[in-house]
């Protein structure tokens, strides 16, 4: 397997990133290669720094960056040698089998859509993100990506993170929900009414239409909805997880009692942060594309940025792609004999 990753994007620096790329090395030996994509000089400096000599690493040169105050779109016409760039054209020429970036979120999608282009079948690439729940760890997708859906893209949502939830999760039989306003098949608007229509035509194990309180009751592992909402939905939870910690921490510090408490829950609060912590997935994985792309977090310190590298040695492990393709082709089959076939016209 050989690997890609965008050097320059994330928050804190190179060294953060390339020591994150030392780690995966040493967890997973399946890499046969590894590329930092980057400022040539800084990366040498961070290789330095960290005493990281493996004969499987390999230097990209990029003289630009991309940053998270770029617009996207605007910032890959301007910066044609930046990190993120050079890095999907490794995926492009087929030098390696897979990227990871901790940049600019749209700039990674923009990109990887534009030179990769989507699955055949797949109208859109979405992101997927895993979140973890008491019972269960569910898939939300699309996770941001896609702003503006139609519902043949919610659809093909549906499938993708169904795949992933199989196949990388290992949830049998995943139960794919339709995040709306109201479980009733008329809840909504247009766009989810239509593709709860669409979403009850193929082989999924589709369960109707969900609402936000049945996110964290173990009522579903696979949750459908646009990008906009979808990035909403993700942002709101992580921050609601930091805070109420928080929140925890300075309630149970008020008074001895409160402390003696704290003291004997410990190991309580320690297996629900652990189960809660963003680093342990590392990344979120751009499906529907000819190429595996895992966006982490800008944030990301050296364990999520090996985590990161980690999904993207499970989806190519199991051939996520290739599964995705066989199950988007059989659903349009399935919706193409479901259209009444026109009357024959009679003399």
């Amino acid at each position: 397997m050989r690997i890609a990753v965008d050097v320059m994007g994330g928050d804190h620096g190179s060294k953060v990133v390339v020591d994150g790329a030392r780690l995966a090395l040493k967890a997973f030996p399946s890499i046969t290669a590894l590329y930092l994509v980057g400022n040539q000089a800084e990366i040498n400096s961070a290789i330095a720094a960290t005493r990281f000599n493996d004969p499987r690493i390999e230097v990209v040169h990029a003289s630009e960056v991309l940053s998270m105050n770029d617009r996207p779109l605007v910032g890959l016409r301007r910066k044609k040698d930046c990190s993120v760039l050079r890095a999907i054209d490794l995926l492009k020429d087929g030098k390696a089998d897979a990227l990871i970036s901790p940049g600019n979120t749209g700039g990674v999608v923009a990109a990887a859509t534009i030179k990769l282009r989507p699955l055949e079948g797949v109208d859109r690439p979405a992101i997927v993100a895993v979140i973890p729940a008491p019972e269960n760890d569910f898939v939300l997708v699309d996770a941001g990506a896609n702003v503006e859906c139609r519902p043949l893209h919610l659809l093909q949502f549906a499938i993708m993170g169904s795949v992933y939830a199989r196949e990388i999760l290992r949830c049998h039989r995943p139960r794919v929900g339709l995040l709306s306003v109201g479980t009733e098949e008329i809840k909504g608007n247009d766009l989810t009414q239509e593709a709860f229509k669409l979403c009850k035509q193929v082989d999924l194990n589709f369960i109707g239409n969900i609402e936000g309180h049945d996110l964290f009751a173990n009522r579903v592992d696979v949750v459908v909805c646009d990008g906009f909402v979808g990035n909403i939905v993700l942002k709101t939870c992580e921050s609601l997880a930091t805070n109420i910690f928080r929140w925890l921490r300075r309630e149970l510090k008020k008074n001895p009692k409160r402390q003696l408490g704290a003291l004997l829950a410990k190991g309580a609060f320690r297996t629900i942060r652990q189960r809660t912590d963003p680093e342990s997935h590392g990344g979120a994985p751009l499906l529907g594309l000819n190429g595996n792309v895992v966006i982490a977090h800008g944030s990301s310190r050296e364990r999520a940025i090996m985590n990161a590298i980690g999904q993207a040695v499970k989806a190519l492990q199991n051939k996520i792609n290739l599964v995705i393709t066989r199950e988007i082709a059989a659903a349009s089959v399935r919706l193409c004999k479901s259209i009444p076939q026109a009357a024959p016209a009679t003399a």
